[in-house]
């Protein structure tokens, strides 16, 4: 079974949603990848995909130098559907017309489907009348249709919101079906995806496993792998991954920092080495990366520091083992769309990537990532598939340098020791109370000032815990989580009286913005 023969091409603008439209095609099992609309002729054309949806984007199509539909995709022959700006490309590039707004539409619209429509025929969310809830985001609209098109929805506004050739597959909607606030959208995007391009639903947790482990067989061979294995959710998928596909032939290291969890090194080795029988390679690190944070405070020296001690390690570890071929990188989706953009000039580079710490080229390795094609979302399913505990898969996001960055100002044993004990009760609370999977990331932060406090009869001058919990959907705005005082209240009392070393906690209330997540 091959599970990229029914697979979509998501054509992207540049829009801030065009993930979030492969995240729901995927969610209806069936495969799609992004490219940017300026790629190679040869790539768009090779991909051979059985439809193509052209996303939005935050350019005009009314200036001159717009980005614009590849011919080669108008001329594949497969179906095509233009969501806000693609629609509006679509048009112009047919023959249309497309103009500026007088009134600009943004956020929440009633759609009137007006007209009989292959892909909105039948759907709406209102019993007295063919009516759709969704959400706009657009300044121009189409004015003039293409010879061959007709509209087949309206709003108060605006006359042409979605558009349907007579007798080519060809669909345009001025709306976004992406996203949670057009209710009918998943229901619009599977009537394209799958009653139109004829896509069948393969692309499962099931289906990705086999089609993975063929994969890594077929490029590995007889060959050593070697992985680093971290005790995060990417890493650890990719562990249980390849041990299925090659056994033995697998070797992970585990650089134990001292800076993760509470007894988070020794759960690492009873989930992969003794339960799942992975060969592991623990490497107990904690005195090394203690000794060189003494007296650093500089977030971003620390995290140098973190990070360059772990490649070293890495490297003298690896240098030990004979015959290793491949390296294996916990590379998800995202991180190839957004290296992809950094190429092209076309998106923004959030951040740079460096799986298993950036590890030097002259290392001579080839790579295996079999996880690049997965959204994180999919990662999971797949580390549930996989029999991987729930907790390790499911759980909140944790940084890369660990706890060396939230430890406030210089590391020190003592103070990770602190911090560990108390984090670990506050995400113990919350799983007990049933809100660690309404947060979308809690955590404690040891703080580097001291508060006075009175411990039994005795005046305490002890260090600040302070707690962080957020709610977000997409980690680049978040809300703090509104969690209920009896819950804060025994979090509190547990740490003070079961940690040594804290005198008093504090809630952290800061949005992000003006905040960010972390601390450091």
């Amino acid at each position: 079974m091959d599970i990229h023969a029914h697979r979509l091409l998501i054509l992207d603008f540049g829009s801030q949603y065009t993930q979030l439209i492969a995240r729901k095609v995927r969610e209806l099992g069936v495969y799609c990848e992004i490219l940017p609309w300026d790629m190679p002729v040869e790539e768009l054309v090779d991909f051979a995909p059985r439809g193509v949806i052209l996303s939005g984007g935050p350019e005009s199509t009314t200036q001159a130098d717009a980005p614009r539909i590849p011919d080669c995709v108008l001329n594949m022959g497969v179906p095509l559907l233009g969501i806000c700006y693609g629609m509006q490309s679509l048009a112009m590039q047919l023959g249309g017309r497309v103009v500026g707004a007088d009134e600009r539409e943004f956020g929440y619209a009633e759609v009137e489907v007006s007209g009989s429509s292959r892909l909105l025929g039948d759907l709406s969310d209102h019993l007295d009348a063919k009516r759709l809830d969704v959400w706009m985001s657009h300044g121009d609209r189409v004015e003039v249709l293409p010879s061959g098109f007709s509209s087949v929805a309206r709003t108060e506004h605006v006359p042409i919101v979605a558009m349907e050739h007579a007798s080519q597959p060809w669909f345009g909607i001025q709306f976004h079906p992406e996203v949670t606030h057009t209710r009918q959208g998943s229901e619009i995007l599977r009537r394209f995806a799958v009653d139109i391009c004829g896509c069948e639903a393969l692309w499962t947790a099931e289906g990705i496993i086999e089609d993975q482990i063929a994969r890594v067989r077929a490029q590995v061979g007889n060959a050593q792998v070697l992985l680093g294995l971290s005790g995060g959710v990417d890493s650890s998928v990719v562990a249980a991954l390849l041990h299925q596909a090659i056994g033995d032939q697998l070797t992970c290291v585990f650089v134990d920092t001292g800076l993760l969890r509470y007894q988070e090194g020794d759960q690492v080795m009873e989930t992969f080495a003794r339960h799942m029988g992975v060969k592991v390679i623990r490497v107990n690190a904690r005195d090394e990366y203690f000794a060189a944070l003494a007296g650093v405070d500089d977030p971003e020296a620390k995290r140098k520091i973190i990070g360059g001690l772990f490649v070293e390690i890495f490297e003298d570890e690896a240098g030990k083992l004979s015959d290793v071929q491949f390296l294996a990188q916990g590379t998800i989706y995202p991180d190839v769309i957004e290296s992809a953009g950094a190429r092209t000039g076309k998106a923004h580079v959030i951040k740079s990537h460096h799986n298993v710490g950036g590890l030097p080229e002259h290392m001579k390795l080839a790579l295996v990532e079999p996880l690049r094609e997965l959204f994180k979302d999919e990662v999971r399913r797949l580390g549930d598939a996989l029999g991987l505990p729930h907790e390790m898969i499911h759980r909140h996001p944790f940084p890369g340098p660990g706890l060396g960055v939230r430890v406030l100002g210089a590391v020190n044993a003592e103070a990770v020791s602190v911090l560990q004990k108390a984090d670990h009760i506050f995400i113990q609370e919350l799983r007990a109370a049933g809100w660690y999977e309404r947060t979308s990331q809690a955590f404690a932060v040891y703080l580097p000032v001291k508060s006075v406090g009175v411990v039994g009869d005795a005046r305490a001058y002890e260090p600040v815990i302070a707690l962080r919990a957020v709610e977000t959907i997409d980690f680049m705005t978040a809300r703090w989580a509104e969690l209920p005082y009896a819950l804060l209240d025994r979090v509190g009392r547990r740490i003070v009286n079961e940690v040594r070393g804290v005198s008093r906690v504090v809630y952290d209330v800061t949005g992000k913005p003006p905040a960010t997540i972390e601390w450091e």
